[in-house]
């Protein structure tokens, strides 16, 4: 078993692949850690990159989507088949260093508990961004009666249990939603540290395109948000 298996859910990331590999090789100075780039469904040569460099890092593998289902569902396919004490995912985009991944690691590891969800915070956003993000944030806090903030803040990392007691998570953006008030619900210690998002390197975001993207991406966390609390009232 690793101490540690990290989940980057790839969808047509073929240009930020190798700088991932890269980047994670030049924090990464234990054997304990697995890295999982999962190949969404890309429809780009993701595939034939992944293929041509992963031989090259000991440390990282990946799992193929035949089609791709969203975010969540890439994310959700890395962690079944993931080998760590202890997982979680972040970006592949750039814009989420993986030097926080191994600071996440590193808070754990001073913790000494095992009950423990490893979040980070972003910093040096657009001001709409914040605004944004404050926003969906109050909502949830008063939807689900629990404090959420800075909820799609990367990376994710927590205790193995915590997963394998899942029920129904999402296949989209709301996996973020979920595994966070997840760990609340569930009594984890809830620790939160300051990460820098820095403007993407290569590509586009595949749903930060716009107003509209944005609005599609509030009715979906709604709707998941409103699931949540009937399972709620109905004790589930």
């Amino acid at each position: 078993m690793k101490k540690l298996s990290i989940i980057i859910p790839c969808y047509n990331e073929a240009k930020n692949i190798p700088l991932i590999l890269e980047k994670f090789n030049s924090v990464i100075s234990r054997d304990d850690i697995e890295v999982i780039l999962v190949d969404n469904g890309s429809t780009d040569n993701s595939s034939e990159v992944l293929r041509e460099l992963l031989p090259k890092f000991s440390f990282a593998r990946t799992v193929k989507v035949e089609i791709n289902q969203g975010y969540g569902f890439g994310i959700l396919s890395g962690l079944k088949d993931a080998n760590g004490e202890y997982i979680g995912w972040t970006h592949a985009d750039m814009q989420t260093d993986p030097s926080d991944v191994i600071k996440a690691l590193s808070i754990i590891e001073q913790s000494n508990e095992s009950k423990i969800f490893v979040k980070g915070t972003r910093k040096g956003r657009p001001i709409f961004d914040v605004f944004f993000t404050f926003g969906m944030g109050c909502f949830e806090t008063l939807l689900l009666r629990t404090f959420l903030w800075d909820i799609n803040a990367q990376p994710n990392i927590f205790s193995r249990e915590l997963f394998d007691n899942w029920q129904n998570a999402p296949y989209d953006f709301a996996l973020d939603l979920f595994a966070l008030y997840e760990a609340k619900k569930k009594g984890y210690k809830i620790i939160r540290f300051p990460v820098v998002f820095p403007p993407r390197i290569y590509g586009k975001s595949h749903w930060n395109t716009g107003i509209v993207a944005k609005w599609k991406f509030i009715k979906r966390t709604i709707d998941f948000s409103f699931k949540l609390t009937k399972k709620l009232k109905k004790g589930e």
